[in-house]
């Protein structure tokens, strides 16, 4: 009986860990999102930027969080992507926006690369060996022509 009692707090504590790891991991997968999102920009040519006044401060709190604005100046177009947590922003020009665009595609690409491949593998293990998966489901009775 004292035993078990003892086990008690050492469960909860365990559940409370891994609760507190979930979390934190969830964090993690976001905050390296944004990173990979930053990298690319930084990759496509995009140059950062930190506002100098104050009056550049503000327009960079104005731009959409987590996106990519296109803004014209002087006749020339500008892609801005903010980062106001840092009191930066990446800028580039068309070119640097269009290797961005292909950066994203092939990232795309790859990924569906690695997803293609996990379910070939998950295909390639033994499913025959659990049985009943035959034509109609097999012995499982449904979809069976009598």
């Amino acid at each position: 009986m004292k035993n078990a009692q003892k086990q008690i707090p050492v469960l909860l504590n365990a559940v409370g860990i891994l609760a507190l790891l979930t979390f934190a991991v969830s964090c993690a997968s976001t905050q390296t999102a944004v990173e990979n999102k930053e990298s690319m920009l930084v990759a496509a040519g995009f140059k950062v930027v930190t506002p100098k006044t104050p009056a550049h401060q503000q327009k960079l709190q104005q731009l959409p969080p987590g996106k990519i604005a296109m803004i014209q100046k002087s006749g020339k177009t500008f892609y801005v992507y903010p980062d106001a947590a840092h009191n930066q922003a990446y800028v580039g020009g068309p070119q640097e926006y269009q290797a961005y665009q292909q950066a994203r595609l092939n990232n795309k690409l790859a990924q569906e690369n690695l997803e293609t491949a996990e379910m070939y593998q998950d295909a390639n293990m033994n499913w025959g060996a659990w049985g009943g998966w035959g034509v109609g489901w097999g012995g499982m009775g449904v979809g069976r022509w009598r």
